[in-house]
């Protein structure tokens, strides 16, 4: 290997790392590693600037595009999720000993269902749980 291109190696890869530690999300960071990677090749096959640049353009696309859709799939899970918890309520209920209780209910249409099955017409009250989860 040419010694001049071995002289830039450790350059190359200080800057690919920087680049990958300071992105925030899986379409930047496929980005920067596409790149790098494919001016990598760019300039294994052509052996010019303009096979590397080339490289880099191309590697650059199609990683954001792969990381891209990485974050569509996270954000749509968490929303998911987030539309999931909006359908729970946690209500506490003080216990005869002064300790606390939590009990997770779900909405249902224009009332809740606790844990056991339980169907209130209304978000239930302490003394509506106490006989159910309390002591």
């Amino acid at each position: 290997m040419d010694k001049k291109i071995l002289s830039w190696l450790p350059v190359v890869v200080i800057a690919s790392s920087l680049l990958l530690v300071g992105c925030e999300s899986d379409a930047q960071r496929g980005a920067a590693a596409g790149a790098i990677a494919g001016a990598g090749i760019g300039q294994a096959v052509g052996r010019n600037p303009e096979s590397t640049l080339l490289g880099a353009a191309v590697g650059g696309g199609a990683g954001y595009m792969l990381g891209n859709e990485s974050d569509k799939r996270q954000a749509k899970a968490e929303t998911a999720h987030v539309r999931e918890e909006m359908n729970y309520v946690t209500a506490n209920m003080t216990n005869s000993n002064g300790s606390v209780s939590q009990v997770r209910l779900q909405k249902q249409g224009i009332g809740y269902v606790g844990p056991r099955g339980e169907y209130y017409n209304k978000l239930p009250t302490e003394d509506q749980l106490r006989p159910v989860y309390g002591f």
